[in-house]
């Protein structure tokens, strides 16, 4: 896995080995932040479900002012700290190791972009989406990025869901807030 673009364009990410991870193909990402375009410069970035913390980190490489990573996993948290460390990015990262949950009830600042790419077996995406949306974790402009492995049906209530891509085996769905 490498980072696509920006400044730490072509830099090999660590990540985690085994069945219980599945990171965005590099396909995926590269047409996701095709699709965000300049919205990632200075953004305040998510990464719920951080895993190696790729999308995180790809964040940070195209400019944005920082980016937070929350995994349960104590694997996932390391290789995170590890990328941050390779790419010399500490100061512009905050890693955190707690259930999504918990996290979300605790945030108290908005963010720009959130990515949420929970496991696919695990339909987390839906309840995390409803929590952000309750505690208004998105700006005005924000965006909420939800992967799983099928279209998403239905409504969130505060959000409008407003695109969605399939790559693969991945569908990325957007989601802003509700006006």
């Amino acid at each position: 896995m490498r980072i696509i673009g920006g400044e730490y364009r072509s830099r090999i990410l660590a990540d985690i080995r085994g069945d219980n991870v599945r990171p965005t193909s590099d396909r995926a990402r590269e047409a996701l932040f095709n699709i965000l375009g300049t919205r990632v410069q200075g953004a305040r970035v998510l990464d719920l479900f951080a895993g190696s913390g790729a999308l995180g980190l790809e964040s940070l490489s195209r400019g944005a002012r920082e980016a937070t990573f929350n995994d349960l996993s104590k694997d996932s948290v390391a290789i995170v700290k590890k990328n941050i460390a390779a790419l010399k990015a500490e100061e512009k990262a905050s890693v955190y190791q707690t259930d999504f949950l918990t996290f979300l009830t605790a945030s108290r600042a908005p963010f720009d972009l959130i990515f949420i790419d929970p496991p696919y077996r695990f339909d987390y995406g839906e309840k995390a989406l409803k929590t952000i949306a309750e505690k208004g974790l998105l700006t005005e402009n924000g965006i909420a990025v939800y992967e799983r492995d099928r279209p998403f049906v239905g409504e969130i209530e505060g959000l409008c869901k407003y695109d969605e891509r399939k790559y693969g085996k991945a569908y990325l769905t957007f989601f802003r807030r509700q006006i």
